[in-house]
């Protein structure tokens, strides 16, 4: 079950005998709110940033591709132009292609370093989900036993007398 922040936010227990006081729920839900608002507005960021960097990755192929094309349109050229243009043509071209190569291996980086941080964004995330189940199952067992005790304390009303509690205590 997928929670967003606003169904977290929504939330509404139901009042009990002895609950749990709906301030400090009210406060922890808000809190987990805004802890998974604040998780998905940093996937979404780094999402944008992969698509960013992936787009990126993209045009500097295509410069790849290009620089290629024009490397075989100055090597026919070059075969026409004297030595000394033709050694200054190739030391460009090879200048270019270590530029761009290095600007490719940087972007690899740089890719590969978002995936590794998302990946552990993904981690985190299912941690936080599973944390929050635990405490959900917490909650749920305390209920139960919360819901045990009034079955069992029912019958047992004038033994509240000898303890010196009223049953109007326990709202």
């Amino acid at each position: 079950m997928k929670l967003t922040p606003l169904e977290i936010q929504q939330m509404v227990f139901q009042v009990r005998l002895r609950g749990y006081d709906r301030e400090e729920v009210n406060r922890f839900l808000e809190e987990v709110a805004q802890t998974l608002e604040s998780a998905n507005r940093e996937n979404a960021t780094l999402r944008e940033r992969v698509s960013y960097m992936e787009q990126q990755l993209a045009d500097m192929k295509r410069n790849e591709a290009t620089l290629s094309n024009t490397l075989l349109s100055a090597q026919s050229l070059a075969d026409d132009v004297k030595r000394a243009a033709q050694r200054d043509a190739e030391l460009a071209m090879k200048e270019a292609e270590l530029k761009a190569s290095e600007l490719l291996r940087e972007a690899r980086v740089e890719l590969a370093e978002t995936q590794r941080d998302i990946s552990e964004l993904r981690k985190q995330r299912l941690l936080m989900i599973e944390r929050l189940r635990a405490t959900i199952r917490t909650f749920e067992r305390m209920l139960e036993i919360e819901d045990e005790d009034e079955d069992s304390s029912e019958p047992a009303a004038p033994s509240n007398k000898l303890t010196g509690e009223s049953p109007r205590y326990h709202q």
